[in-house]
């Protein structure tokens, strides 16, 4: 039987506990697409670098321990990754905010407008995997 539940079980008390944190210590909802936002266009709020250097210091640490990349990401082009990060960021501007933010925190404050957002996020993610494949992508 694979551990790969126990990691996503790690990876969703980790981020519980940072959204608590940041809310409890700077009273700030955990939504990276703001963070990333916010932190272009104040530089001198600190502790949204920190928040984003922790994303990235995770992620190393974890390749560090001996964490693998899927294959979706050795095997996709640059061109693919940069057409989806424009459009994930096109859809987190019209959703005003991003998964973390509508999904984890949104609900968590029962806000009706996250469940909404929530539910086009989801919606178009599974309509994505299916036409991709359907159309053989691999996805």
């Amino acid at each position: 039987m694979s551990a790969a539940w126990l990691a996503a079980l790690g990876g969703g008390v980790l981020i519980g506990t940072a959204a608590v944190a940041l809310m409890a210590l700077e009273g700030h909802i955990l939504g990276v697409s703001g963070i990333l936002g916010n932190a272009l266009r104040h530089p001198a709020q600190r502790w949204r670098w920190g928040v984003l250097a922790g994303l990235v210091a995770t992620g190393g640490l974890a390749r560090l321990l001996g964490a693998e990349v899927p294959p979706l990401f050795t095997q996709t082009g640059w061109g693919r990754l940069v057409a989806s990060g424009l459009l994930i960021g096109a859809g987190t501007a019209l959703a005003n905010g991003c998964t973390s933010g509508h999904g984890v925190c949104g609900l968590g404050n029962r806000s009706g407008r996250s469940l909404i957002a929530v539910a086009i996020f989801m919606s178009v993610a599974v309509g994505t995997v299916l036409l991709s494949r359907l159309w053989g992508w691999g996805i």
